[in-house]
C-alpha cells in the first residue's frame, strides 16, 4: 500500500509513533513483493488487476497468497495480467491503465491507501478516480473498484494521526462509491465499523509491518470480493 517518500509521509509516521522497524519491516516487505500473473494454456476468461501493494500481494508470505494467487487457484483458467505497482496513487493506477491496449473480462482496481496516506488533495483524487473508472471502463465491460478498508485501524498508526487516517480512508470511500454508479462499476466495500471489522476483531489479519493483510487478511478480502461482486457465477467457466 505504502511507499515512504514524501516528507508529509515522514511526518504523519514519526507524528503517529510508527516504530522505525514497522517502516523498515513495510519497505522490505515491498522490496520482495511481485505481482501475481496467471497464464493457462486455454484461457476463458481474462482479469485485469492494476493498482498498488495491495494488488500487488504485499504482505503475504508469496506471490500465491495473495488476492489475484487466490483467484487465480480457485479459477486456474483465468487469465491474470497484474499491472500492479508498490506505491501507487490513483496518478499510477491511471498510468498502468493507459499502458494496456487489449479487451479483459474484468478489470480490478485496487488503490487509494497510498492517496489515504499521502495526503493527495480531496479535487485531486476525485479526478483521478473518475479518469481511473474511464479507462477501465474502455477496457471491460466490467469494473471492480477494491480500495483498502480502515487505514485509520491498522496498528502502523496511533492516535492522533489514525483518527486523520479514518476521517481521509472515509474520504476515499465516498469518493469510490460515487464514482461506481457508472454502469458495469462494483464497489466491494471493505470499510467496517470496528465492531464489525475482522482486522481490528481477529488476531493475524496484518502482515508483521502492521499495515499491509497477512495471507489470512487476503483470503478473508477474496472472500468479500467473491460475496459483492458476485463474482462465484461471473468466473464459473474458469474453474
Amino acid at each position: 500500500m505504502i511507499a515512504i517518500g514524501t516528507a508529509a509521509a515522514v511526518w504523519l509516521l514519526g507524528a503517529s509513533g510508527c516504530a522505525v522497524w514497522r517502516i523498515g519491516r513495510s519497505a522490505e516487505l515491498a522490496k520482495y513483493s511481485e505481482a501475481f500473473q496467471n497464464r493457462p494454456v486455454a484461457p476463458v476468461l481474462s482479469l485485469l488487476v492494476v493498482g498498488d501493494s495491495t494488488a500487488v500481494g504485499t504482505g503475504a508470505s508469496n506471490a500465491p497468497h495473495s488476492l489475484a494467487g487466490l483467484a487465480a487457484a480457485d479459477y486456474p483458467r483465468l487469465l491474470i495480467d497484474n499491472r500492479a505497482a508498490d506505491g501507487a496513487k490513483f496518478e499510477q493506477v491511471v498510468q498502468q491503465l493507459e499502458g494496456v491496449e487489449r479487451r479483459f473480462d474484468l478489470v480490478l482496481v485496487q488503490a487509494g491507501g497510498n492517496d489515504v496516506i499521502r495526503l493527495t488533495d480531496e479535487a485531486a483524487l476525485s479526478s483521478q478516480i473518475d479518469r481511473t473508472v474511464a479507462l477501465a471502463r474502455q477496457r471491460a465491460d466490467t469494473v471492480i473498484l477494491m480500495p483498502s478498508g480502515n487505514v485509520g485501524s491498522s496498528p502502523f498508526f496511533f492516535a492522533p494521526i489514525s483518527w486523520l487516517m479514518t476521517k481521509r480512508s472515509q474520504t476515499l470511500h465516498r469518493l469510490i462509491r460515487n464514482a461506481a454508479a457508472a454502469p458495469g462499476v462494483i464497489y466491494v466495500d471493505l470499510y467496517k465499523p470496528p465492531e464489525d471489522d475482522p482486522f481490528v476483531r481477529q488476531p493475524g489479519m496484518f502482515a508483521d509491518d502492521g499495515l499491509h493483510p497477512s495471507d489470512k487478511g487476503y483470503r478473508q478480502w477474496w472472500s468479500e470480493l467473491l460475496r459483492q461482486a458476485d463474482l462465484r457465477p461471473r468466473l464459473a467457466g474458469a474453474r
